[in-house]
């Protein structure tokens, strides 16, 4: 009687564990199914929407051609319907000399613009091996604004086709925690003009190029910042 009893009870408290045990795996399994359909449709919108894509034009100089060049890219890039352009031409701006303890409202107008785009295309020559410093003065306005989201460029000068340029500022923002990309458009007018002799689509494939690039880690990187916040 009493070894019946007790054999009993052990049944029945593991069958308790057992139910016990496949509850709470059937509760994982839902919980997981939910997050994943939750985090699915939050990719799915957030996806839908055009790349905010901010063109930068860092060259301030008289007489340059920056702006020729930014519009010679914006032709070519206005063909993607998934991308929203905005071109930030920084000879635009009226920025101050010095740095001042307050922020302009050119700055401001900047700065927000930084901080609405979710990707960036810098149009910068080469001078002396480097950059112009119009351009490192407006990056320097910004700094969270930069964060999580992806850099090309289009570089362009007479020999090198700006890439000194480009290494130098790929430095400046990997520290404003940005990805920038591998492949970009240079530009060598020492051996050809901005415009091209006809049927050559060697500087188009390399547009096409950045750009499937730069749509690939901006939506990526939209996806991410909408998951979780970024800790720099």
């Amino acid at each position: 009687m009493a070894t019946d009893e007790n054999a009993d009870r052990n049944a029945d408290k593991n069958a308790d564990r057992n139910a016990d045990k496949n509850a709470d795996k059937n509760a994982d399994r839902n919980a997981d199914k939910n997050a994943g359909e939750s985090a699915g449709e939050g990719r799915e919108a957030v996806s839908g929407l055009p790349l905010r894509v901010a063109v930068i034009i860092g060259s301030t100089r008289e007489g340059r051609i920056g702006d020729a060049v930014g519009r010679w890219f914006v032709e070519r890039a206005r063909d993607r319907s998934e991308l929203d352009l905005a071109v930030l031409d920084l000879a635009d701006y009226d920025f101050p000399v010095h740095y001042p303890g307050r922020a302009t409202e050119q700055m401001t107008e900047f700065t927000e613009e930084i901080a609405r785009a979710e990707a960036f295309v810098v149009v910068t020559p080469e001078y002396n091996r480097s950059f112009p410093a119009s351009l490192k003065q407006a990056i320097d306005f910004a700094y969270e604004e930069w964060q999580t989201k992806p850099v090309a460029f289009v570089s362009y000068g007479h020999g090198s086709a700006g890439l000194y340029a480009v290494e130098q500022l790929r430095t400046v923002f990997t520290e404003l925690h940005t990805v920038t990309l591998r492949n970009g458009v240079a530009l060598d007018f020492l051996r050809q003009p901005l415009e091209g002799h006809p049927g050559d689509t060697g500087r188009d494939r390399s547009v096409g190029l950045m750009l499937d690039q730069l749509g690939w880690w901006g939506w990526a990187l939209r996806e991410a910042r909408a998951v979780r916040p970024y800790v720099s």
